[in-house]
């Protein structure tokens, strides 16, 4: 079984995220030691919450350096999940301009409500449609709903980095992939078997 490294940088509880790598057959342990991700085949970044503390909860542990080595220089298979997804952009905005790891050209933006979308947050069932081919999503239906719970969005400004969109508030960027980088703003851990079938293919790579 491959083993899955989900990074605690002590933004949400990670049982469930745990527990879903389990039931989909993978050896998932999680850690805050920077020296703990050399020895796993994939790495996972979850989170909930704010864009500051969790980049500065990364620094302050070492792991936004581990986590270049691993993912940039080693190439390891990631996923980033919800604030995950949000961290590998180039900025954040909330509260303030704060420089996120860089792995993705984009900035991490509020939700702008729409007379149609007006709730934000944004939790709940959603659909999720592929925008380019992409491991996450093969051989499943073209488009179905995941669950969410998030106020920001990533806005990335090259395209080929989008693997599919959301339509509310206007349209959001909810799945990335760059190379052996990829990621998705919903919970495939809340999202039941369809999230599952997510986790399934990040465990193929």
């Amino acid at each position: 079984m491959k083993r899955v490294a989900i990074v605690d940088y002590g933004m949400c509880n990670l049982d469930s995220v745990r527990r879903a790598f389990e039931e989909c057959s993978s050896a998932p342990f999680v850690t805050d030691e920077p020296t703990d991700l050399a020895a796993a085949d994939l790495i996972v970044l979850p989170g909930v919450g704010a864009f500051p503390d969790a980049m500065a909860n990364l620094r302050d542990r070492a792991l936004d350096k581990a986590l270049d080595d691993e993912v940039l220089g080693n190439r390891v298979p990631f996923l980033g999940i919800c604030l995950g997804m949000q961290l590998l952009a180039t900025t954040g905005h909330e509260g303030g301009e704060t420089p996120g790891l860089g792995w993705i050209d984009a900035d991490v933006c509020r939700l702008r409500p729409t007379p149609e979308d007006p709730r934000v947050p944004h939790m709940g069932w959603n659909e999720v449609v592929p925008a380019r081919e992409s491991p996450l999503f093969a051989g499943m239906p073209p488009a179905g709903d995941f669950y969410f719970v998030h106020s920001y969005h990533v806005a990335c400004h090259d395209n080929t980095d989008v693997v599919a969109t959301t339509p509310y508030c206007g349209g959001f960027v909810s799945a990335i992939q760059r190379d052996n980088i990829l990621a998705v703003q919903f919970h495939p851990e809340k999202s039941q078997e369809r999230g599952f079938e997510v986790l399934r293919r990040f465990l193929a790579l």
